[in-house]
Parts: C-alpha cells; sequence; structure tokens
C-alpha cells in the first residue's frame, strides 16, 4: 500500500518544518530501486505512515516522495541514529544536498551510533568517497556512516529538517549556518596567495565551461593570480588556499560553493559566468548569506553554444568576451585599471573546439 503524500511545502530558511527535529522509533528507511529524478524512496513510521519531513526537496519540489512499504525488512539498526537524506556523488550536489541534516547532531546532545543516508544513484551501492569521509571528518564527526541499499528498520531515528539545499534554502536555516561556522574546517589554517583563480580548464569542456579560459589564466597570472585547479588538491589544501585569498576569481562552478563554507565578509569574489543560468544566483545566495559577501557576476560572453539537440544549460559553452571582463574584473579592483586590452577570442579558435557538435543558442532558450 502506497503511504500518504507530502502535507508540507518546500523547505525554508526562515521557519516551519526545515528548522524543526522529529524523533522515530521502529522507523523504516526504503532506499529507491532505480536511478531517476524523482525517486519514491524515504522513512515509513512505525505505524507505516510516511514521514515527509524526512524528503529531500530542490527548489518547489519533493525529489523523494512517499515509497511503498516493502515486503520485508531483514535489517535492524539498534540504537540512535541521523537521518541524513541522500548521499550525491556528483561533488556539488554532495555540498549543498547531503549536508543540510548534519545541524541535527548538535540540536540532540546525546549520542549518536551513526548517520544515515540512502544514494541517489542505486547503482553506486553504498560507495562512498575518500573526500566525502574528509569532508564528515571537517565537520568533527567521528560516527558510523552507512549508505542503506535495502530497506532497513532503524530502532531510533532522528529526523532533522533539510536545512541547506538547492531552492529559497539555499540560504540556510540559521541552525545549519551556525553548525558550519562553529564546525566546519576551524583546524585548517589559510596557506597561499593572496589572489587565487578558481579554473574550470582542466575539466574538459564535454559537461561544459568557458572556451578561452587558459587565455584567461594568463591574463590573470600577469595580474598576481595563483592558477588553481581544485580537482587536483584534497580538500584541506582547498581550504587552506579559499581562507588565505584576500580575491578570489573563479570560472562559475561548484568550487564556490566549497569556499561558501569557509569564506569571510573581507574578501572579494567575483565569477566569470559560462552559461545563462539560475544556479550561479544560487552560488550567490549562498555567499551572501553564509559570508556576507556579495559576488560579483561578471557575465560578458562573445556567444553561448549549446551541444546539437541538447537542452541542458549545464552543458553550454560561453565563448569568452576578454575584454569585457577585463574592464570588470578592473572597475571592481580586482586587477589595475589601464593597460592594453585582452586579445579577443577568434572565430577559428571557437570552431576547433565546437567542430560541427555545437549550435548557438539562442538568449531566451
Amino acid at each position: 500500500m502506497l503511504a500518504e503524500a507530502p502535507a508540507q511545502d518546500k523547505p525554508r530558511p526562515d521557519g516551519g518544518w526545515a528548522q524543526a527535529l522529529e524523533t522515530l522509533r521502529d522507523a523504516v528507511i526504503v532506499p529507491p530501486v532505480e536511478s531517476a529524478f524523482q525517486q519514491p524512496a524515504g522513512i515509513l513510521r512505525a505505524d507505516g505512515s510516511y514521514c515527509d519531513t524526512g524528503a529531500f526537496w530542490r527548489n518547489h519540489r519533493p525529489l523523494t516522495t512517499a515509497p511503498s512499504a516493502p515486503g520485508q525488512v531483514d535489517e535492524t539498526l539498534e540504537g540512535r541514529w541521523l537521518w541524513a537524506g541522500v548521499l550525491w556523488v556528483h561533488f556539488g550536489h554532495f555540498l549543498v544536498e547531503s549536508t543540510g541534516r548534519l545541524w541535527g547532531l548538535d540540536a540532540i546532545r546525546d549520542r549518536f551510533d551513526g548517520i544515515l543516508y540512502m544514494p541517489k544513484r542505486p547503482a553506486r551501492g553504498d560507495e562512498i568517497a575518500g573526500w566525502q569521509r574528509a569532508f564528515w571528518q571537517m565537520c568533527g564527526i567521528d560516527l558510523p556512516v552507512r549508505v542503506l541499499t535495502e530497506p532497513a528498520r532503524v530502532e531510533t531515528l532522528v529526523v532533522p529538517g533539510q536545512g541547506f539545499g538547492l531552492g529559497e534554502i539555499i540560504s540556510g536555516t540559521p541552525a545549519f549556518r551556525d553548525y558550519m561556522a562553529s564546525r566546519f574546517a576551524k583546524d585548517i589554517a589559510p596557506d597561499g596567495p593572496e589572489r587565487l583563480y578558481l579554473s574550470r580548464s582542466k575539466l574538459g569542456l564535454s559537461k561544459g565551461g568557458l572556451i578561452g579560459e587558459t587565455r584567461l589564466e594568463e591574463q590573470l597570472a600577469q595580474h598576481g593570480y595563483e592558477i588553481f585547479h581544485p580537482q587536483d588538491h584534497d580538500l584541506p589544501t582547498q581550504i587552506a588556499r579559499y581562507k588565505a585569498a584576500r580575491q578570489v576569481v573563479a570560472a562559475e562552478g561548484s568550487a564556490l560553493h566549497l569556499f561558501g563554507f569557509v569564506g569571510r565578509p573581507d574578501q572579494q569574489v567575483a565569477t566569470v559566468l559560462r552559461r545563462q543560468s539560475g544556479a550561479t544566483d544560487q552560488i550567490a545566495e549562498h555567499l551572501r548569506s553564509f559570508c556576507g559577501i556579495e559576488m560579483l557576476q561578471i557575465e560578458r560572453l562573445q556567444r553561448i553554444f549549446r551541444k546539437t539537440g541538447g537542452h541542458k544549460k549545464r552543458h553550454d559553452l560561453g565563448v569568452i568576451h576578454m575584454d569585457g571582463v577585463r574592464e570588470e574584473l578592473a572597475a571592481q579592483g580586482f586587477i589595475a585599471e589601464g593597460g592594453a586590452p585582452w586579445d579577443k577570442i577568434r572565430w577559428n579558435e571557437v570552431r576547433r573546439v565546437i567542430g560541427n557538435r555545437y549550435e548557438p543558442r539562442k538568449r531566451e532558450d
């Protein structure tokens, strides 16, 4: 029998269920069985009703919905466990969508026996990446973490509200912001230059990027910026760099969400947009709410190309308007004013990249 539908509205940073805690006895966690955008999966109370405060929301709708009761539950977890939600393998989605319930560890003073997730992609099983374990360690978490791939009953399950995520909740609830400010990466000292460029150029362009980014790196290096490729470094090194920098320029991407957990109001941040997307506004709100930073968004692109026949904006390629970027960075003090214009990226360079696999995207697309 299908459990009842969710009753609550989206999680909000200023009140409601996102800031609430529910403690359940003998709850059953039902992981997803198929990979899909929206999945029947989540928590059933002992009486079979659906615990809708345990659902995973993005923007205006839940991406996990009430599952059917499993025919058999073979495992029972004794003790007190924290419900942490859906575990993403993708770096950016993990940071934003797999961390928002950890604040419950501070809200309940009694000892927990562990933390429970279910996988977003069932094919990944109970896989946990080393960098994810490093992230939890930097939160001061020394508990076992389980990723459930089969239904399991839990003696005592604490369900914190979703205190962070994509949508209005990107601002974070006060409890989640306080948890990250007091816990995350407190023992990592600043280490690095005052000027830092967060690059995507080594990631390739198959999943979106900036055409001409290496040219931009050459120019920024002349202005004293270290060209930093986050994926080449462990999380402590990344955070040490982010703490040390006074000025950060970044190709728009997930690295800024990690920065958002350790940034300070005295730092300047600018991002060079690679697409037209509301995702950039979410990054900006993350930095505004958590760090007190007003991020400069530089949307200076000659053209935007999409994969032929494709509609996913995250795969778009933006052609940098080099001198437009220079003008905006200079106007906001990220580089010195004056100097020669930055050379334009020519069509023959663009054509070598896009071939016949991309087509221009209209601004209204």
